[in-house]
């Protein structure tokens, strides 16, 4: 008999056993933060960042020695309506240049010392076409979470996640409209480039996918099931896992947020161990973050996906991390603090 396959049910119940922030790290943190050589708060957003880490590691100091980014690649039923610039074969084409080091996010992690996990999903079997039927069976969009859980490895101690999949920016789309409502138009982007009437078509197929499933069900599983791709799943699982492993998350663009927005419509805290990295520049990703609550680590007009910006973003943890453990204190350094 084969091993029992994993369920949505299963993964419902996971999220519900989740651990909490550890306050006495992010207060060791914030003591430390206090006594460095500089003006309280001066650090902006590092200090902020140091205290998260810290929280969610559950230690302090906390550490960003071992980051890894792991890039999850699915293929769309969806993509056959033309929603795309580019044909669904890039996909694959894309995951060999990570494989042999030619894409941006090679380059970036080799700058922020990244170990690099590329996740192809099946990418010979395409999801079904969400506008005629649910895009993933129970089974299927379980598996991929589950698989998505394996990119956090012991000695990990900070995931960056992001995603590769020709046609995800609808599936993006629609998935945040029958999340959080709004008219398909306000959630739908030109993603690899569309413009003009292919971005009008690219809106008509959202509004005929969310049609069709909103009014069957609003639980945010059976959404992702229904109107989400094998790679999204699998970024759902991934940050699962991290959040049971004490790993911090870093959030990458549109559809990676979207993906992991599943969660937050499912439990208002579950994204509490993630950071967004930056502001796509994909209109639907501002409103997203509007709606989940996120503030952006930066906004550098990118939108290129494949956890390009989640691995920038790595640089930016590693330097805040290293001004809280590398600078004196006043009593170190022989400098007088604040006046009473």
């Amino acid at each position: 008999m084969g091993e029992a396959q994993p369920t949505l049910a299963e993964m419902r119940a996971l999220l519900g056993d989740m651990p909490g922030p550890a306050l006495e790290a992010g207060t060791a943190a914030a003591l430390r933060e206090a006594q460095l050589t500089k003006p309280a708060g001066a650090l902006g957003r590092l200090e902020e960042i140091v205290h998260w880490l810290a929280t969610w590691q559950g230690r302090h100091p906390p550490t960003a020695a071992h980051p890894r980014t792991a890039v999850f690649a699915g293929n769309h039923g969806v993509a056959r309506h033309g929603v795309s610039a580019y044909p669904a074969a890039v996909t694959a084409q894309m995951v060999q240049n990570f494989v042999t080091g030619g894409a941006a996010v090679n380059q970036l992690c080799r700058a922020v010392d990244a170990d690099l996990r590329v996740y192809e999903m099946s990418l010979d079997d395409p999801t079904a076409d969400f506008t005629e039927e649910p895009a993933m069976s129970d089974a299927d969009c379980a598996l991929a979470m589950a698989y998505g859980m394996m990119a956090v490895e012991p000695g990990v101690d900070l995931l960056a996640v992001g995603e590769m999949g020709i046609a995800n920016t609808t599936a993006a789309a629609a998935l945040c409209c029958a999340l959080w409502g709004g008219a398909a138009a306000e959630w739908v982007g030109p993603g690899t480039g569309v413009t003009g009437a292919a971005l009008d078509n690219k809106t008509a197929v959202v509004e005929r996918a969310v049609a069709l499933h909103r009014g069957t069900t609003v639980e945010p599983f059976e959404l992702l099931r229904r109107l989400g791709g094998r790679e999204l799943a699998a970024i759902v699982g991934a940050v699962m896992a991290a959040r049971r492993a004490r790993v911090p998350v870093l959030l990458d663009g549109f559809a990676t947020t979207a993906a992991a927005a599943v969660l937050q419509a499912a439990d208002p805290h579950a994204l509490d161990h993630c950071l967004v990295a930056h502001c796509s520049a994909e209109p639907g990703h501002r409103r997203l973050l509007a709606r989940i609550g996120k503030a952006p680590l930066f906004d550098l007009g990118m939108r290129l996906g494949e956890a390009s910006a989640a691995t920038l973003a790595i640089g930016v943890v590693k330097a805040a991390v290293a001004c809280h453990t590398g600078m004196a204190t006043f009593a170190e350094a022989g400098v007088s603090g604040r006046k009473p």
